[in-house]
């Protein structure tokens, strides 16, 4: 794999460009198996004023992602390919994700834009381009704020003060308890699978933590009789938002 994967140093860059870079910092996941290809990313981006943290596998996006805010994805990465990653990310999360790869045939480029990114550059990459990409693609990812109290039928949930009130009463929950609750009373009345709980709780979708799961939700359904929790076999679980 080729270390030249910047044609343009930042200095070289357009005013306006480097400006605008340096007013949108954000924080973004670098996804590259080359160490000295990752070098050369982190430190351009660095110099464009955002922060990073570099991974080479894919698990390792699957449990990160939660903490950037846009993904820069190789596609060859150390333990899978990152066609596959980009399948999974995109069944947990929104990220924005712009592939960088040295793969520049048509079939690899139509299967990662259909698969959920939002960018597609070959390497070696024009760095003004990349960084203006990187704002343009993070600009349309607007997710809204999370509310901090929940209300369905039967339940009430402070978010900040971690309290839950159900008929009247207060119940406590375990630390991963509360999580489970707190992710299918966010989307009360439709079906949220298994890996986005295990994404929001556990921090990957994908873990081991599948078995521990079963056993909180168990539990859930114990401390909360009063609310019915319906499983969607093959897919994941349901808070019917009703007395």
């Amino acid at each position: 794999m080729s270390t030249e994967i910047l044609t343009s140093p930042l200095h070289s860059m357009g005013r306006a460009t480097r400006t605008l870079c340096l007013r949108w910092s954000m924080h973004v996941l670098v996804a590259e198996d080359d160490g000295s290809v990752a070098a050369a990313l982190v430190s351009a981006l660095g110099r464009a004023g955002h922060t990073c943290t570099r991974v080479a596998r894919g698990s390792d996006v699957l449990l990160r992602h939660r903490d950037a805010q846009a993904l820069l994805l190789d596609l060859g990465l150390e333990d899978r390919d990152g066609l596959d990653v980009l399948r999974d990310l995109r069944e947990v999360s929104q990220i924005p994700v712009i592939v960088v790869t040295a793969r520049g045939d048509e079939r690899s480029t139509v299967r990662a834009l259909s698969l959920g990114a939002d960018d597609y550059l070959v390497k070696p990459v024009r760095l003004h381009e990349l960084l203006a990409r990187l704002v343009a693609v993070t600009r349309r990812y607007n997710p809204p704020a999370e509310p901090t109290r929940l209300e369905t039928a039967a339940l009430s949930i402070d978010v900040d003060a971690r309290r839950v009130r159900i008929a009247d009463r207060e119940v406590g929950l375990t630390p991963n308890e509360f999580g489970i609750v707190v992710s299918l009373a966010r989307r009360a009345g439709t079906v949220v699978s298994r890996a986005v709980i295990l994404d929001e709780v556990w921090g990957d979708a994908y873990a081991a933590s599948s078995r521990s799961f079963d056993v909180h939700l168990g539990q859930v359904r114990q401390k909360l009789p009063e609310l019915t929790i319906t499983t969607v076999r093959g897919f994941g679980y349901r808070l019917e938002d009703a007395v």
